[in-house]
């Protein structure tokens, strides 16, 4: 079974050109595809590439991404900001000069804020191998999302085929239960039209004959029957499809609904009503997990 949930994690991170990156991705139950960004410089720029990956990968499900960065300092490679130094030392000698005071010497300068930059001071560039390195990174967080989707879906798939099978137990427990029903509700049928006809001579034998026609098949459950196994049958086949299949269930699931209602309201039975109704608590397990898929 290959169905996948809707709900998953993911991490990832990695580091180039000075900048160290981290990526969570995290997805939850949705009617569509919703994606969201959070974005750190100078990752931003690249929004609507991450974007159209996300949607690329998945159908549905609203998707969370969290990104984080911050400049790698190297101290064995200090950066001096010449034009920050040539201002300071400007400055120091025209005010030297006009105070007659001793001039700063190279030191004094490069005290001063703003020339010795660390690299998380210097600014995050978003350079090709910078881009490369990070758009690998976000397909490595995008295919652990899509893995943590498809275990538990696997898990998912587990639970509605066990679902499934309680489906189809319930449908040949009602076929079985509508024979002896039909039997019983025939035997009754005749016996009161035997006593109006005898309680009255102004009864019409084909008129009744042909209002207990009607009411048999006011009675008769089996084409609820027949579409309940259908839908149980397509249900099994989705679930061993490879395409996003939780619209499909969702629907299937609304048919299930519709035609259990339909077999209890048909049932006059004690039996029967019983069958119908275990099976509606079981196609409503199967609507309420179907919600997770994707």
């Amino acid at each position: 079974m290959t169905i996948a949930s809707m709900t998953g994690f993911a991490r990832a991170g990695g580091s180039a050109g000075g900048i160290e990156w981290n990526i969570e991705i995290k997805s939850v139950n949705g009617r569509g595809l919703d994606v969201r960004l959070k974005l750190a410089q100078p990752f931003d720029r690249l929004e609507s590439d991450l974007r159209a990956a996300a949607q690329k990968r998945f159908a549905r499900g609203n998707i969370q991404v969290l990104i984080t960065a911050k400049g790698i300092a190297d101290s064995s490679a200090p950066q001096v900001n010449e034009a920050v130094f040539a201002a300071y030392a400007a400055t120091a000698e025209r005010l030297a000069w006009s105070a007659k005071l001793t001039d700063a010497t190279v030191g004094d300068i490069l005290r001063l804020p703003g020339v010795v930059e660390t690299a998380s001071e210097q600014g995050l560039d978003l350079t090709e191998e910078v881009t490369a390195q990070f758009l690998a990174s976000f397909d490595e967080a995008l295919n652990g999302l899509s893995e943590s989707r498809r275990g538990e879906g696997q898990a998912l798939a587990s639970v509605l085929s066990a679902i499934i099978d309680q489906l189809a137990l319930g449908a040949v427990a009602a076929a079985e239960a509508d024979v002896l029903r039909l039997g019983a509700v025939k035997a009754r049928l005749k016996a009161q039209i035997e006593i109006l006809l005898e309680s009255s001579a102004s009864f019409d034998p084909d008129r009744l004959h042909q209002e207990a026609v009607l009411l048999a098949s006011r009675m008769d459950v089996r084409e609820e029957l027949d579409r309940l196994n259908a839908h149980i049958a397509q249900a099994r086949s989705l679930l061993k499809s490879r395409e996003a299949v939780g619209r499909r269930l969702d629907f299937l699931a609304q048919e299930l609904v519709r035609e259990t209602n339909t077999l209890c309201a048909k049932s006059n039975d004690i039996a029967l009503t019983r069958i119908g109704l275990d099976l509606k608590a079981s196609v409503e397990q199967f609507r309420e997990q179907v919600q997770n898929i994707e």
